[in-house]
């Protein structure tokens, strides 16, 4: 498998993980912004580790599970699914991340919120 492979094999369309969610809402989604970020708006169900706190937290994940992180364009989330698919854990990063959700109008909480800046 090339480089190439393996990333397109990382990134996971917003539909996907929309999909993913319907189907087991316990999915593990985790959302790798700032605080701030998060407070703006998330999507509803999703857990928050700051990318700087994964190596601390990354323990609290079950790599049993399928894991998708997400940010604000998909650069820190596929940090992180990197990183954890180095570890041999089933991870993927949601490709063009809140971003890309907001523009396919799927919703955010909390009711009213948005995508901020980073």
């Amino acid at each position: 498998m090339s480089a190439a492979d393996e990333h397109e094999d990382i990134d996971v369309e917003p539909a996907t993980v929309a999909l993913w969610l319907a189907q087991d809402p316990s999915l593990q989604l985790v959302d790798v912004r700032e605080p701030a970020e998060r407070e703006a708006g998330h999507i509803a169900g999703s857990s928050h580790i700051e990318l700087a706190q994964l190596p601390a937290r990354a323990s609290s994940l079950d790599p049993s599970r399928r894991i998708v992180f997400y940010c604000r364009v998909g650069g820190r989330s596929t940090m992180a699914a990197q990183a954890l698919r180095a570890a041999g854990v089933n991870a993927h990063s949601m490709a063009g991340g809140l971003v890309r959700w907001a523009q396919e109008e799927r919703p955010l909480s909390p009711d009213g919120g948005y995508v901020a800046d980073h």
